[in-house]
């Protein structure tokens, strides 16, 4: 075996060790296992609206985009969806990606300059934080959710982006964004909020900052919406500059046309569909009240995120093959995926799922608990 090669197996047996091993595990159509590890939170994906839309898609367009978006690859559903989004969103601009990483990347090296500081929530998403590190902009953090903290890291910069999350990934809590705003706006900052896991499932998600013009809002079309997906909503100069000098918007191929009438349809039901996050604040809050009275440490959610940490990174792992093989797919989070190196199951709500299921599952992960 080769140096390299020797290396790299060291590496994984390292990690082997050390409980953080993954694996790839293909899942059929017909998948039996109750899914409480996607990020489904509508139920949208198999909506027989959204399927048609897509299906009727594909039949006009073919498979894919055929091009970057500057090329061939915008259509006119390209188009409508954009326009779609940001009406709902509350900016005067959408721009879509084909992916939440890539318009992450792509919108922190748009706003720096060399003399830009990020200034990072340290619970912000892997995407977030690799977009820094290829701009090349200097980086710092504040504690978690703290804007008391933000205030005291922003007097010692000039330039800033502050970076959060709306609802975060990881234990599903809702930032302050309001209080963040305030007191990026008195330091003469730019907001950026990441709305992944809010758009959609929490209303009003972005605190009405939306539109603000030292506010840029990213979030996926994977989520709460069912497809794929990425967008950066904000002022139109701001995305005229996207387009003109975006790397990942303009090397990338489009989003497919199939997938973008999918999630076209999948945003007009969840713009008229409220009674669906109605059902998953039911769900999360049922969630958190029987695995607390199980007492096991769970996060209050602030949407369908549910977050119950684990002792270990190896019993996180045992924690969750056990819930997979009484039927449940659940998430598991180890370091370096959890930015305070807390292992955890990460539960995640699917209206899609049959509410008695759902109860069912809940049991199964509150028995399969180390």
């Amino acid at each position: 075996m080769s140096d390299w090669l020797a290396t790299l197996a060291r590496k994984a047996e390292l990690r082997d060790k050390a409980g953080l091993r993954r694996d790839l595990r293909p899942r059929p159509a017909a998948d039996p296992v109750v899914d409480l590890a996607g990020n489904d939170y509508l139920g949208l994906s198999r909506h027989p609206e959204v399927i048609a839309a897509a299906g009727a898609a594909l039949g006009a367009y073919g498979l894919g985009a055929t091009g970057s978006r500057l090329v061939r690859g915008t259509t006119d559903l390209h188009a409508e969806l954009e326009k779609q989004l940001a009406a709902w969103i509350g900016t005067p601009e959408v721009l879509v990606y084909s992916s939440g990483y890539l318009a992450n990347l792509g919108i922190v090296r748009a706003l720096v300059t060399p003399q830009t500081t990020l200034v990072a929530d340290e619970h912000v998403h892997a995407s977030l934080i690799d977009g820094g590190r290829l701009s090349g902009a200097r980086t710092v953090t504040y504690r978690h959710g703290d804007p008391a903290h933000l205030a005291e890291v922003l007097r010692d910069t000039k330039r800033a982006v502050v970076l959060t999350e709306s609802v975060f990934s990881v234990d599903g809590d809702l930032a302050p964004l309001r209080d963040l705003h305030k007191v990026a706006r008195e330091h003469g900052a730019l907001l950026l909020v990441d709305d992944a896991h809010g758009l959609g499932v929490v209303e009003d998600s972005t605190a009405g900052l939306a539109g603000e013009d030292d506010v840029v809002i990213t979030a996926t079309l994977s989520k709460a919406l069912g497809g794929a997906g990425g967008l950066v909503a904000g002022p139109s100069a701001l995305v005229r500059h996207l387009i003109d000098t975006g790397r990942t918007f303009i090397f990338d191929t489009a989003l497919p046309p199939a997938v973008t009438a999918g999630v076209l349809a999948a945003t007009r039901i969840a713009v008229t569909s409220p009674e669906l996050r109605v059902e998953l604040r039911s769900r999360s809050l049922y969630a958190h009240s029987r695995l607390a009275d199980a007492g096991l440490r769970v996060r209050l959610p602030a949407g369908g995120v549910v977050s119950v940490e684990a002792p270990s990174a190896e019993q996180a792992a045992s924690w969750a093959s056990a819930c997979r093989r009484s039927g449940v797919a659940v998430g598991c989070f180890r370091p370096p995926s959890t930015p305070d190196h807390v292992s955890r199951l990460r539960l995640t709500v699917n209206v899609g799922v049959p509410r008695a299921a759902f109860e069912q599952a809940l049991e199964k992960v509150v028995e399969a608990a180390p």
